[in-house]
């Protein structure tokens, strides 16, 4: 091989390195990069026992349903994804309906702003995020309504993470972040003016004790509206098909188990709420949410490729490949669920704390 055909196939292989890495390895935000990819406040030479942890969570189903066990299975699973989502997906680490003509970006700004809009806050407001990731619906809510956003996870990386997000995007004046179990919140009664969660309660072994934390730190006449991941009324219990799917999507997003639809108000009635509206929101005319899971998969090949590479060389934790490859078997069940209907990400239930207590 002479020097030039050598140096153009070296040419050829950095410039493919530096598009993967620098053009296409930074989420659709530009939160993170594929070379900075870690196991959140793992250490690197833990992520692969972390995995094993994680996935011994469900030989053990029963320590999965306890409120005890819970709180770890979920800050490991989110140890392990948070890195992966941001580069991936972006700040925001939920779902939304498909608006033809809007980016993907621009549709789960207008999900996350029609969450505030319905809760009627106002600037000024203290509001609560019940489940608030890296805090991108936090970001879109604050600047959208100029209320105080106050978010509670119970992970300290993604703590760190949103906190970084919030004084990059000079939103920290307006958002705050807490970490903590949303089973027992560090906050006073009666301390919100309203209160929302976007595909987070479905972490909580027991809907029921979420909710009543919620309802206990809202103040009175109060509105909190949530978009829940459920089963719907097409999931038949006895079809194997859609038991699989549904174990599929447990199991790969850390889910002590899906909820039917209709346990949704019933609960939130049950703790004292009043359910003001219900409703799912991925129902037609809403255009698919699981469409841009499809558009993804030549990216996740692109994606794999180079977390297998830098695993290999030692850049990216030892483990990161075998998390990336299960979010792309979950990807798969979440659009199977998506398309034979039996499953959304986004039954909205809008509930307001009565002004005055309910006599027993």
């Amino acid at each position: 091989m002479d020097s030039l055909t050598l140096f153009c196939t070296g040419a050829l292989l950095a410039g493919g390195i530096y598009w993967f890495v620098c053009i296409l390895g930074p989420a659709e935000r530009k939160g993170k990069r594929a070379v900075d990819l870690s196991g959140g406040s793992i250490s690197a030479e833990k992520v692969q026992d972390s995995y094993d942890k994680y996935w011994s969570f469900f030989r053990r189903p029963k320590e999965i349903e306890t409120a005890e066990k819970v709180p770890d299975f979920v800050d490991t699973f989110y140890n392990l994804v948070t890195d992966i989502y941001e580069w991936g997906w972006g700040q925001s680490f939920h779902f939304s309906p498909h608006i033809p003509g809007k980016s993907h970006k621009d549709a789960t700004r207008l999900h996350e702003e029609m969450a505030v809009d319905l809760i009627d806050v106002k600037p000024g407001d203290r509001i609560l995020d019940v489940g608030c990731g890296v805090g991108g619906p936090m970001r879109a809510i604050a600047a959208h309504s100029r209320a105080n956003v106050t978010g509670i996870t119970i992970n300290e990386y993604q703590v760190k993470r949103a906190r970084l997000h919030n004084k990059k995007a000079g939103l920290d004046s307006l958002c705050e972040v807490v970490c903590g179990n949303f089973l027992e919140m560090p906050f006073p009664d009666n301390s919100f003016d309203g209160a929302y969660s976007i595909e987070a309660t479905c972490h909580a072994p027991k809907l029921e004790e979420v909710y009543a934390e919620i309802f206990r730190v809202l103040k009175p006449g109060a509105l909190y509206v949530s978009y829940e991941w459920v089963t719907t009324d097409k999931y038949k219990g006895e079809d194997a098909e859609h038991v699989e799917v549904i174990q599929g999507i447990e199991r790969g997003d850390a889910l002590p188990g899906l909820r039917s639809y209709t346990d949704i108000a019933e609960t939130a009635r049950k703790v004292g709420f009043e359910v003001v509206k219900e409703k799912d929101l991925a129902k037609p005319p809403a255009q698919p949410w699981w469409s841009r899971l499809k558009m993804g998969r030549i990216a996740y090949w692109r994606n794999h490729v180079l977390v297998t590479v830098l695993a290999a060389v030692g850049i990216a934790p030892k483990g990161t490949v075998d998390v990336h490859e299960m979010l792309f078997k979950t990807a798969d069940f979440l659009t199977r669920g998506g398309e034979t209907g039996i499953f959304s990400p986004m039954h909205m239930i809008l509930c307001r704390k009565p002004d005055t207590p309910k006599s027993s």
